[in-house]
């Protein structure tokens, strides 16, 4: 789309505005000479020729652009419908001051406002009017030179006009982390001059990665039910009441929104935070989610820059990691919630890379990035500030495992989270819910679902079960073979034992009865036998085994 075509759409957006009548004077300020830019204490929307105006005028509306680094455009247009009256006073007043100067005065000279009311800032004609938006919220006209800077009294220069609303619209309308911090503040910065409720977003350019109205909800406002039915339309399987507990501890508090789910391997902890987050913003399986971001967790991390980001000296740009970069897409998207998902959070010290962060969560205050008076060129292209506040749209949802690879979580991290165990698992109903949801695979069940379900309960009593995903992996392996012309199920289950299952495994002398259990159960599998013989070998020489030494 051409930038001639992008103004003319967001002009016809405008013009559709109730505030816009035949009546209404609209002028298009998209050129280089009137354009708008930021003075000081103030903003010009341009200039424009206000020279005839008609007697029947029922309003004035400014339409304007401003460009943001790396690549966004805010056009926005400002109304004026309850000024009219003191808008036309205000020129025709310019018009009579102009007209009484003396005939030999330079009109191009800068000159300041006499005291008889600034007849000499004014020029003989109005056709060329600068419209200025002051910190008072109101329009100032001027049309002799111009302002680099609005003074502190404006008196002089006759009646202000009110605004009655501002239209906005940001382009590219993308859901990016890349999105200008810039562009919108500078939203912010006319919402704070003219009163927040008088700006208005409009949705002007369809484009097929835009926020769509359903991305734009918080979780908080959509019914538990309308969650868990797409989470099940996802193939998600929660029996212990997991998708309701993650809501509530989601949401249960505005402005924190920090959540751990613990258990074992495979039970679906980053799947559920996953398809949840689909949900939420009415996300379907094949497409991608723009406010969902996955930071798996690496153990040399020691100190927050893994999460937060660095100042990279020779580069001289700031580092932008994905969890920053998901800070400021939330801070970007103030309308739409963003689930960040720590992956693995325990492989590393929590409370050494995660302290600020959880400072920040708990005292909201901005967390700081660097020491730089002005934001920094970062390695995505966003100025990065030197602190940057953790907006209430970010949801914060760690997954860890208990075993020997990781590290304990602290009470200073378990106070400021709620933890969601997830280890129980419902195999048998799992195993059923696959063969429903997917024929291809009855089967590979019928075959080794008895198998599956006796080895999972005798391995679940010492605590070493194996989860949903090692079990579907089982039987698409089962399935992938029987295409593959080979019929011997038994021989393929022996394979997989060995392969998925009993790798698993691993303990002392109190394992015993399990490794006896599990030969007497797999007695008629040759790999599995020999596999078990030589961990129950272990166990007589060392004293131990581990499976996956």
């Amino acid at each position: 789309m051409s930038l001639s075509e992008r103004r003319q759409q967001f002009e016809t957006a405008s013009r559709s505005d109730p505030l816009n009548t035949p009546r209404t004077k609209f002028h298009r300020l998209f050129g280089v000479s009137n354009s708008a830019k930021v003075i000081g204490r103030g903003l010009q929307l341009g200039v424009v020729n206000l020279d005839n105006v008609a007697a029947d005028v029922e309003g004035f509306a400014f339409a304007c652009t401003m460009v943001f680094p790396p690549e966004d455009e805010v056009y926005f247009t400002a109304y004026v419908r309850s000024g009219t009256a003191a808008m036309v006073a205000r020129l025709e007043e310019m018009k009579r001051l102009g007209a009484a100067r003396p005939a030999n005065d330079d009109e191009d000279s800068e000159a300041e406002p006499s005291e008889d009311g600034g007849q000499i800032d004014y020029a003989k004609r109005n056709n060329n009017v600068v419209v200025v938006l002051g910190p008072d919220g109101h329009l100032h006209l001027r049309n002799r030179a111009f302002w680099d800077e609005l003074p502190e009294d404006l008196t002089p220069f006759g009646a202000s006009i009110a605004v009655d609303k501002i239209n906005v619209a940001l382009f590219p309308p993308s859901a990016s982390a890349r999105r200008s911090l810039l562009a919108r503040e500078f939203v912010g910065y006319l919402g704070n001059i003219v009163g927040r409720e008088k700006v208005h977003e409009l949705r002007v350019w369809d484009d097929a990665s835009a926020v769509r109205r359903e991305m734009q909800r918080m979780p908080s406002s959509i019914p538990l039910a309308q969650i868990e039915a797409s989470v099940a339309a996802m193939g998600g399987y929660y029996p212990g009441a997991e998708i309701r507990r993650l809501h509530a501890a989601l949401n249960f508090l505005p402005h924190k929104h920090f959540v751990i789910l613990s258990g074992l391997s495979g039970t679906g902890k980053t799947q559920l935070i996953i398809k949840y987050a689909r949900a939420i913003h009415g996300v379907g399986p094949a497409e991608s989610d723009p406010f969902l971001i996955v930071c798996p967790v690496r153990p040399e991390w020691t100190d927050p820059t893994g999460l937060t980001g660095y100042y990279d000296v020779l580069s001289n740009r700031y580092m932008v990691p994905p969890f920053l970069e998901a800070v400021l897409l939330a801070t970007a998207h103030r309308h739409s919630p963003v689930f960040v998902v720590l992956d693995e959070m325990n492989l590393a010290r929590v409370e050494y890379y995660l302290s600020d962060v959880l400072s920040g969560i708990e005292t909201q205050e901005p967390v700081r990035l660097h020491s730089h008076g002005i934001p920094l060129e970062g390695s995505t292209g966003v100025p990065v500030p030197a602190a940057l506040p953790l907006p209430e749209n970010l949801y914060l949802i760690g997954t860890i495992n208990v075993d020997e690879t990781t590290n304990p979580i602290s009470d200073k991290v378990l106070d400021r989270a709620v933890v969601i165990d997830m280890s129980s698992v419902n195999l048998a109903g799992f195993l059923d819910q696959l063969g429903k949801r997917e024929s291809g695979l009855s089967v590979a069940l019928s075959g080794s679902r008895e198998q599956l379900l006796a080895v999972h309960g005798m391995m679940a009593e010492h605590r070493l079960g194996f989860g949903y995903r090692t079990a579907e992996e089982v039987l698409r392996y089962h399935a992938f073979c029987l295409a593959q012309g080979n019929a011997d199920l038994k021989s393929v289950t022996d394979e997989l034992m060995v392969q998925k299952i009993l790798v698993k495994l691993r303990g002392s002398e109190r394992q015993r009865p399990l490794l006896t259990q599990l030969a007497k159960s797999l007695s008629d599998m040759p790999r599995s036998t020999a596999f078990l013989s030589q961990l129950t070998g272990d166990l007589d020489e060392f004293g131990s085994f581990q499976a996956s030494r």
